[in-house]
Order: C-alpha cells, then sequence, then structure tokens
C-alpha cells in the first residue's frame, strides 16, 4: 500500500516521553527511535511482566504542550496510523486518547490513573499498510479494564495520545518493535457507498477491536486531514 499523501512535519522524539511500569516498580522500557526523521520512528522496548506478577506496560505519550489547549477531532470520524512492516512485530498494541486533565501526583510520586480510550491493533501476518482506527470504537478503561460508565469522549478536546505494549494480564512479553511512518485524522467522503462503509465498520469490531490489517483504498476516498500528520508523521 502506498504511504498517505499528506503534509507532514518530521517526526520529533522531543514531542514523546515514556511511560512505563517503572513508576509501579515494574522493570518494562520504552523508546521512540527516529533514525530518518522524513521517514518512520520506531517505537520499541522491553516488556517485562515478570516483576508485576503477570502484568506489565510499556508506553509512549505526547508532552502535555503539543495537544494544548486541546485538540478538536470532532469533524473526523477516523485516526489513521500507516505502519513499516520492516521493523514491525504481530503483538498487540494500543492505542490511547486521553480528554482529562492529568491529577495531582499521589505523595508517593507517582502518576494517579485516569480514564483512557483505547484500541488495540496487531499486523497479524499483515506486511504492514494502513490501520483505520474509527473514532466510535475506542473503548473506556480504567487501569487496563473496561470501563462502561465512563462520560462519552470528548472529541472536542483531546488532550494526549500514547502508543503502548501491554501484557494483557500475561498474554504477551518481551522485546517488541512498530514502526510508524504516521498518525493521521480521516473524515471519509459523503461518496463512499454502504458497502465500503459497511466493511470499515466491521473492520473496526473484529477480535474485539484489533484490527488484522488495514482497509487498502479507504483512506485514499476521504480526504486526509493535516492537523495530526503536520504534528505526527513523516513526510515523504
Amino acid at each position: 500500500m502506498s504511504t498517505p499523501n499528506h503534509s507532514g512535519r518530521p517526526w520529533n522524539a522531543s514531542q514523546w516521553s515514556s511511560v512505563d511500569d517503572r513508576v509501579r516498580g515494574g522493570k518494562s522500557i520504552s523508546h521512540l527511535a527516529i533514525s530518518d526523521p522524513k521517514d518512520h520512528a520506531t517505537f520499541h522496548g522491553n516488556l517485562d511482566i515478570k516483576t508485576l506478577g503477570g502484568a506489565g506496560f510499556a508506553s509512549q505519550k505526547t508532552v502535555p504542550e503539543l495537544f494544548a489547549p486541546g485538540l478538536d477531532l470532532s469533524d473526523y470520524d477516523s485516526l489513521v496510523i500507516d505502519v513499516h512492516a520492516s521493523a514491525s512485530d504481530d503483538k498487540t498494541y494500543t492505542l490511547i486518547l486521553k480528554d482529562t486533565e492529568a491529577l495531582p501526583k499521589r505523595p508517593d510520586g507517582r502518576e494517579q490513573s485516569t480514564v483512557n480510550w483505547e484500541y488495540d491493533f496487531c499486523l497479524g501476518s499483515s506486511s504492514g499498510g494502513r490501520l483505520v482506527m474509527r473514532l466510535e470504537d475506542f473503548k473506556p478503561t480504567y487501569r487496563g479494564r473496561p470501563r462502561p460508565d465512563a462520560e462519552p469522549l470528548n472529541l472536542h478536546r483531546i488532550l494526549a495520545m500514547s502508543i503502548m505494549m501491554r501484557s494483557h494480564f500475561g498474554e504477551q512479553e518481551g522485546d517488541f518493535s512498530l514502526a510508524l511512518r504516521s498518525i493521521a485524522a480521516h473524515r471519509h467522503s459523503d461518496k463512499l457507498d454502504k458497502s465500503e462503509d459497511d466493511t470499515a465498520s466491521r473492520q473496526g469490531q473484529q477480535s474485539e477491536g484489533i484490527v488484522k490489517k488495514g482497509l487498502d483504498g479507504t483512506a485514499s476516498k476521504g480526504g486526509w486531514l493535516s492537523w495530526l500528520g503536520s504534528t505526527l508523521g513523516g513526510q515523504r
């Protein structure tokens, strides 16, 4: 599949920071490596689940000032990531959106948890390409567990985004690597026919939200939006 044609700024590691389970006494670690800022960024590291008894997570999160005072996604219906297969594995990853301010840190210096809006995905046997994530399919969680009573996601004010590798309660561990060419917002064209739109909906719902491959061609029928591509994606 071809790389999205959007006007994006190069990847910048200073716009991301590590949030790993070390804040809870774990030993997992993550990095965002950028060898070619105009091509792709690689989220990689090691997920340790033994220290915390089967649990564990490693993530990269956007710095607070990147989206301040809040990113408005209300005009868009999907996020699309373009994956570079050469440096990516088949583990399950999670893209997270946050619409709430960070709470004051606890007396021990640890951050307090707030609700996340999450979308799980993996490449499986795919060779990479675009992964389409409908915003309506992001699910609320609190400390890794479903939070069905959460208030609706405030698309008018997104404050942060994270890319996470987690154990899913002991299901995966060890080294991981995910290479991303870009992350962009997308609005489906009004001209999409019903069969294509239904395909997109089914893709987002399969395997409890895990996308096995991208929707080849769907993204090209809509308009690529530059708000996120210009901030978080490489330009080709």
